[in-house]
């Protein structure tokens, strides 16, 4: 449901600046919302990185849907302030609000059933991520804003056949000074990979588990001495581990 501005201050309901993963295109074909996906109720952020949310987020729309790909589609997964976009007419805040600086990342693991497999205990690796550019200052949410909501990225053409949930991230950093501070935000989508590869991760992660609170990525000021999000123009590496190559 999207209601106005003036309607949401009437009842008393929240306006934040958060953000949810709620579509998948492949090859530049939308699948439509919730299509292939495990995604919150609400744009809620998980804090506690051992929580069991850390997996797929918080229990909330479940398809049926499992959406085919091969390995080395072009994915776009799509990100909006709420389900079903922007929160009201004209919202700022949509897909996340500009200052929820932060690295997108995406993950495997590998299920016999991406429909109806359980996220606990699975062995996740990661494909992708963008982290924070030296050169323009800009994060992986920056990038998200200007391509309006949407994160792309290539399967890697090595990955197996086979099913598989893939957990794409948003981590924002703006308040990640403090521990306990740092915001996840994390769907799944439910996809078959076909083609010819025979990939088979060395090592793995899990969630929870991956990340620690104190991780250098997580535990963090990304003000620089100006009091810009910027770094300072270092490097800043996401927490977890190394995407995979091919």
């Amino acid at each position: 449901m999207k209601l106005s501005l003036t309607s949401l201050l009437a009842y008393g309901l929240a306006v934040n600046a958060h953000c949810i993963f709620q579509k998948v295109s492949v090859n530049g074909k939308d699948n439509g919302q919730l299509t292939g996906i495990r995604a919150p109720s609400n744009n809620n952020p998980v804090q506690d990185v051992s929580s069991s949310n850390m997996a797929c987020g918080a229990s909330g729309s479940k398809s049926s849907t499992i959406l085919p790909v091969t390995a080395g589609d072009r994915i776009g997964a799509y990100w909006g302030h709420v389900i079903g976009g922007a929160q009201f007419a004209n919202d700022a805040d949509h897909p996340i609000a500009k200052s929820h600086k932060g690295p997108i990342m995406a993950y495997l693991a590998k299920v016999d059933n991406a429909a109806s497999a359980n996220v606990n205990g699975l062995k996740w690796f990661k494909i992708w991520q963008d982290g924070f550019d030296t050169s323009s200052r800009k994060w992986g949410v920056d990038n998200m804003i200007s391509q309006s909501g949407w994160t792309y990225f290539n399967l890697p053409t090595c990955i197996a056949p086979g099913q598989y949930l893939l957990r794409v991230e948003t981590l924002a950093l703006h308040s990640a000074k403090n521990q306990g501070q740092a915001q996840f935000y994390q769907s799944c989508a439910q996809i078959n990979v076909s083609g010819s590869g025979s990939f088979t991760p060395s090592s793995t992660v899990s969630f929870p588990g991956a990340y620690k609170a104190n991780d250098a990525g997580i535990l963090i000021n990304i003000y620089g001495t100006k009091g810009q999000p910027d770094m300072d123009g270092k490097p800043y590496t996401p927490p977890g581990p190394a995407p995979i190559t091919c």
